[in-house]
């Protein structure tokens, strides 16, 4: 019974924590999501003696207010005098986001103290800006959509057909699937027709036009023969074959006489083809009724496989300057991985993924690049596939004969994986540097010796699915130091600030070297740093958001006194 009240009372912190963060609240299906996302197991129902969440949360009065809208139930905050204030935060979120010029929009101003300054919290109002989908959810929205074009009606049970899951936008901070498809504009076009509003793919839609304006014969030889080029015309459901068991895609697609490209199948190079906007060209080899096993599997290793490289690091960020970032990855305030958040970058990330599936997820070219034990050792650069998506990996350590534990060079993390979804990785795929970038949050300390749960877990629901702004300070040992500030409120809302606020953080005015990342910095273990990190002057990165700010002098001298301590 002791331990049962020691869980609840635990449960009601994390429960409210979840809640505050969710300004328009949660259903009782989606605070299971984040629960599970956020501490990676479910919320302990029958352990407490519940059978359901709803019953779990009628228990808790004095945590969860119960609200009906539009005949939803809708589960909201009760803040208690300890989480005033990060309500008052939420409180004051922005419903809709200003329109602002792009010019406007890259050129946040901010400024920044002195080093020996104990007031990090004063620097100027930064431009607000929209939420921003995870790089994978983008990717998938691509890919249903990389087949053909799809009303915004259907999309929601073509989302859960192909993934198995519902598309949760407003996980992701998003008021309405308009303002989602708004965010991709580089990519989706949003078309009206009598049916209702059409998502279009832009490549998909460029492909179209170039079709229509090359002459038949050039076009026959750009894509395929003309009797392939029939299936593409196919109904949508159509699409979905990728889903078919193996045995029965590949009866589809081996017919007598027909000439089949050595390391895809036909659906995949017609999506290859809609994504890219142009062909990868492979070697045609001529199958015979015996499908692919007329092939024998070479025991060789295949020449364009990385065996004794690693990847290189992003170049450094020069200090002072802002940049747009997205907190992949967090362990703590002081351990964490961003991604820099820039059109270029971001849309490198996702082009490499959409090739790297496009050429393993085939059963010739991936079986070609099978490791064999010897390769399988710590540090060996590779990829492995999750949920039908291929990922850059370094071999952290062997578990055992089944398992490895791996480090996703552009993510952050660790995980345990099996073996056999190891390959090789190609050298082309070499070229685009680890986008994951280890970093601490400049100037504090936690109040405790150690970062506790209460803290961990508020950070990490403060930076949670947001684009935030990345204020560099300084590198301790590979390790970039900096300060995270949220614009999507009225107010600039920097972390630090939050955490001391909080009571869980002091601010003392110096980078103390993360103690996390001193017993285990896998990036730093693997990652080679970039050709220009030697380098006296440090080339300053082209990325959106960033921005070199003027003499420490000049700033002092304008520093706001309101926000003094």
């Amino acid at each position: 019974a002791s331990q049962q009240v020691q869980l609840m009372e635990v449960l009601k912190k994390e429960v409210r924590a979840m809640l505050i963060a969710a300004k328009a609240g949660l259903t009782p299906e989606q605070l299971e999501e984040q629960y599970m996302a956020m501490v990676c197991k479910p919320l302990p129902l029958r352990d407490l003696g519940f059978q359901s969440t709803l019953e779990l949360v009628t228990q808790m009065p004095e945590v969860v207010r119960i609200c009906s809208k539009n005949g939803t139930l809708i589960l909201k905050a009760i803040a208690d005098d300890s989480t005033k204030g990060i309500a008052k935060l939420v409180a004051n979120q922005k419903v809709k986001t200003r329109k602002t010029s792009k010019k406007t929009a890259t050129k946040a101003n901010a400024t920044f103290p002195p080093k020996n300054s104990k007031n990090p919290q004063s620097f100027q109002t930064l431009s607000a800006r929209t939420p921003v989908l995870p790089a994978t959810v983008k990717a998938e929205l691509q890919d249903l959509l990389s087949s053909s074009p799809l009303l915004l009606a259907d999309l929601g049970k073509a989302f859960l057909r192909r993934f198995g899951r519902a598309f949760q936008y407003r996980q992701y901070g998003f008021l309405s699937m308009f303002q989602v498809f708004r965010s991709m504009s580089d990519s989706i076009v949003v078309e009206q027709t009598k049916a209702g509003s059409l998502l279009v793919l832009r490549k998909y839609l460029a492909s179209t036009i170039e079709q229509e304006e090359e002459p038949q014969g050039e076009a026959e030889e750009e894509e395929a023969p003309q009797g392939e080029a029939e299936e593409e015309e196919a109904p949508q459901g159509e699409a979905e074959e990728e889903e078919m068991p193996r045995g029965e895609a590949e009866e589809e697609e081996v017919h007598q006489g027909e000439a089949q490209e050595e390391e895809m199948p036909q659906d995949e190079t017609q999506e290859e083809e809609m994504l890219q906007g142009e062909v990868c060209h492979f070697p045609l080899i001529p199958l015979q009724h015996q499908g692919f096993e007329q092939f024998p599997l070479t025991p060789e290793i295949p020449p364009d496989a990385v065996q004794d490289r690693r990847l290189c690091s992003l170049p450094p960020l020069r200090r002072r300057c802002l940049v747009g970032v997205i907190v992949e990855f967090a362990v703590s305030p002081s351990q964490f991985y961003i991604r820099i958040c820039s059109t270029e970058e971001s849309n490198k990330l996702q082009n490499l993924m959409f090739e790297m599936r496009h050429v393993y997820s085939h059963k010739v070219a991936s079986d070609k690049y099978i490791m064999p034990e010897s390769a399988v050792r710590p540090g060996q650069l590779c990829c492995v596939m999750v949920s039908s998506w291929w990922y850059r990996v370094i071999i952290h350590r062997v578990i055992n004969d089944q398992e490895v534990e791996v480090f996703y060079a552009d993510y952050g993390h660790l995980q345990i994986v099996q073996k056999s979804s190891l390959r090789f990785l190609k050298w082309h795929y070499l070229k685009l540097p680890a986008q994951a970038i280890p970093c601490s949050l400049a100037w504090i300390k936690p109040v405790e010796g150690t970062w506790s749960s209460s803290a961990i877990l508020l950070f990490k629901h403060l930076c949670r699915f947001k684009e935030l702004v990345g204020i560099v300070d300084e590198y301790v040992d590979g390790v970039l130091y900096l300060f995270l500030c949220d614009t999507s409120a009225k107010q600039d809302v920097y972390l630090h600030s939050v955490l001391r606020d909080m009571g869980y953080a002091d601010v003392c005015g110096e980078n103390i070297p993360s103690q996390e990342f001193e017993e285990l910095n896998p990036s730093a273990l693997y990652v080679q740093p970039s050709e220009k990190q030697g380098n006296a002057e440090v080339v300053e990165a082209d990325l959106r958001l960033q921005l070199e700010s003027q003499d420490a002098d000049s700033e002092t001298a304008t520093l706001k006194q309101d926000g003094a301590e």
